[in-house]
C-alpha cells in the first residue's frame, strides 16, 4: 500500500502574488475581501497600469479558495473601470489618470552623475575620470567568474566579513605593495564600494570625533568635496599649483584632516612635490592630523613611473584609498580603504551600519584576476590605448588651437586647458560647447575661490579621430575663435 496514499493536502498558507493571506478572511465574505485587496493594491499603485493579474485558476489555487471567488471579484474590479479583460490576453490593470498625488518629486543632487549622450544632443563626452567602457576585459572577467563559482563554497556566498573577502584583501595588499609601495596586510584592508564610500565611511568617523575642518585642493574634485560635506564636514580649500597643494597654506589654515590627491592632482594635473610631500607629513605628525590619500589616476603614468603612495611614509597618519573605477569600470563599485590602524575598528563599525559587507562575487573575481595575472595586463593594455589617445588630443589642441596653454604631466584621462581669455566665463563656454554637441566640465565647477577659467576634458573614452573632431568642434565654439576667423575674412 502507497505510504502517502491517505494523505490529506496541506493547506494553502498564502500567496506570494501581494502576500495575499486567506486566514484573514471572513467565511462568509471572501468574494468581498479578495475585491477589497486587490482594489486597494491598485489605488495604492502596488499594481501600476499594464499589470496583468494571475489567472482565475492559478490564484484560486494558490490561496485554496473556490475559482468562482476570484472570478466575480475580477469582474467587480472590471466593473468598477480599474481591470480589463480580454479572451486569451487575461485581466489587466487599466491606466488610471492620477494613480499618483500630483507633488512635484523632488530631485536628487547628483551632478557628477549624469553621462550625457545622443538623446541630449551629446555627440561627444569628454568627461574627465571615464575610461573607455567598450574595453572591459568581459572575456577575462567571465572566465574568472566561472572559475569563482565552480569552487566558491557555502560560506563565500554568505553574509561577508564587513572589511571584504579574505581572498581579495591578501591580494590587494600583494598588488599594492608592489605597485604603488603600500605597507599594509590583509588585516589593514577594508573594501568599499569606490572612493566615494571611503570617504564617506573616513567622514563619519571623523565628524564621530568631533572633527569638522577638512581641508581640501582648490581646485578639486567637487564630487569629493560634496560628500564630505554631505556627511557634516566644512571643507576648507586650500590652493594648489604646478608643485600640488600649497602646504604652506595647509599649515597656515590648520585643519583637523586633509584631502590630497597627490599621485594625480585633480583637476589640475599636477604631482605633489617631493619638499611638499615632506611638508604635509610633518604638518599630519605636529597637528596629529588624518592625511586622505585619494590615489587618483596612479595606474596611468605615461612617461615613467608613478611616485609611490605617500601611505608607506606616515601609517599612523595617512589613509589611503583607491579603486577600479578609471582601470575597470565605475559600475564594478570596487575599492579600497587601507585606514590608520587606529581608526580601523571605527572604520569597519561604519562600514557594516552601511551595508554591512561589500557583494562577495565581484570581490572574489577582482581578487582572481589580480592573482592570475590578468589584471595587470590589462592594465598594460589600457595605458597604451590612453597613451596614444592623450598624445592624439595634444596634436588636435596643436593644430587647431594653437598657442593652448595645457596642464598636467603625462598622467590619467584629462588634461587641462586654460582658456585664451581670461576674463571669460567657463561655465558659459561650457554651456555653449554642450549646445554644440561636445560635453566638458568648466575649470570653476571644481573651484572654491576665482581663477583663470578653463576646460576639464577627458580623452580616454574616445578614438583619436574622435578626439580629433571634438577638438575641432570645440575651436568652432570657443569666442576668441570665431573672433579671429571674422577679423581674418573681413
Amino acid at each position: 500500500m502507497d505510504h502517502w496514499a491517505g494523505a490529506t493536502p496541506s493547506p494553502a498558507t498564502g500567496s506570494d502574488f501581494l502576500q495575499l493571506d486567506p486566514a484573514a478572511a471572513p467565511p462568509r465574505g471572501r468574494t468581498d475581501w479578495l475585491t477589497t485587496q486587490l482594489r486597494a493594491a491598485i489605488v495604492q499603485s502596488r499594481l501600476p497600469a499594464g499589470t496583468r493579474l494571475p489567472a482565475t485558476r492559478s490564484l484560486a489555487a494558490e490561496l485554496g479558495i473556490a475559482r468562482g471567488v476570484v472570478v466575480e471579484a475580477y469582474q467587480r474590479l472590471g466593473e468598477e473601470g480599474l481591470t480589463a479583460s480580454r479572451p486569451r490576453a487575461g485581466t489587466t490593470v487599466r491606466p488610471r489618470p492620477h494613480a499618483f498625488p500630483d507633488t512635484p518629486v523632488p530631485q536628487a543632487r547628483m551632478p557628477l552623475l549624469a553621462q550625457p549622450g545622443p538623446r541630449d544632443g551629446i555627440e561627444y563626452d569628454l568627461s574627465p575620470g571615464l575610461p573607455d567602457l567598450s574595453h572591459f576585459p568581459r572575456a577575462a572577467w567571465l572566465r574568472a567568474e566561472r572559475e569563482v563559482l565552480a569552487q566558491a563554497s557555502g560560506a563565500d556566498l554568505g553574509y561577508g566579513e564587513p572589511a571584504g573577502a579574505p581572498a581579495l584583501r591578501a591580494e590587494l595588499a600583494r598588488w599594492l605593495g608592489r605597485t604603488r609601495g603600500v605597507r599594509a596586510t590583509e588585516g589593514d584592508i577594508v573594501v568599499v564600494a569606490g572612493v566615494a564610500q571611503a570617504l564617506a565611511l573616513l567622514a563619519q568617523v571623523q565628524h564621530a570625533r568631533g572633527r569638522r575642518r577638512i581641508g581640501v585642493e582648490d581646485p578639486g574634485s567637487r564630487g569629493a568635496a560634496d560628500e564630505l560635506t554631505h556627511w557634516g564636514l566644512t571643507p576648507e580649500p586650500i590652493p594648489v599649483d604646478s608643485d600640488g597643494m600649497r602646504t604652506d597654506v595647509l599649515a597656515r589654515e590648520d585643519p583637523q584632516s586633509v584631502l590630497v590627491t597627490p599621485a594625480h592632482q585633480f583637476p589640475m594635473g599636477a604631482v605633489l612635490a617631493p619638499q611638499r610631500r615632506a611638508a604635509l607629513l610633518a604638518w599630519a605628525t605636529q597637528a596629529k592630523a588624518l592625511v586622505i590619500e585619494d590615489d587618483y589616476d596612479a595606474e596611468y603614468r605615461y612617461d615613467r613611473a608613478p611616485v609611490p603612495a605617500v601611505q608607506a611614509s606616515a601609517l599612523d597618519h595617512v589613509a589611503h584609498t583607491g579603486s577600479t573605477s578609471k582601470t575597470l569600470a565605475p559600475a564594478l563599485r570596487l575599492g579600497w580603504l587601507i585606514p590608520p590602524r587606529r581608526l580601523r575598528a571605527e572604520i569597519i563599525d561604519a562600514k557594516y551600519a552601511s551595508d554591512i559587507a561589500s557583494p562577495a562575487i565581484p570581490q572574489l573575481v577582482l581578487a582572481h584576476l589580480l592573482a592570475s595575472g590578468a589584471y595587470d595586463r590589462h592594465l598594460r593594455r589600457t595605458r597604451t590605448r590612453q597613451r596614444t589617445r592623450r598624445d592624439a588630443m595634444l596634436a588636435a589642441l596643436r593644430q587647431y588651437l594653437p598657442g593652448t596653454h595645457v596642464l598636467g604631466v603625462a598622467a590619467g584621462l584629462h588634461l587641462l586647458v586654460l582658456l585664451a581669455d581670461p576674463a571669460c566665463d567657463d561655465a558659459e563656454v561650457a554651456e555653449r560647447l554642450r549646445a554644440n554637441g561636445v560635453h566638458t566640465q568648466p575649470l570653476s565647477w571644481h573651484r572654491h575661490h576665482a581663477g583663470p577659467p578653463g576646460l576639464v576634458l577627458g580623452y580616454a573614452a574616445h578614438t583619436p579621430a574622435r578626439i580629433t573632431e571634438a577638438v575641432a568642434r570645440i575651436a568652432e565654439s570657443l569666442p576668441d575663435r570665431r573672433r579671429r576667423r571674422k577679423e581674418v575674412t573681413s
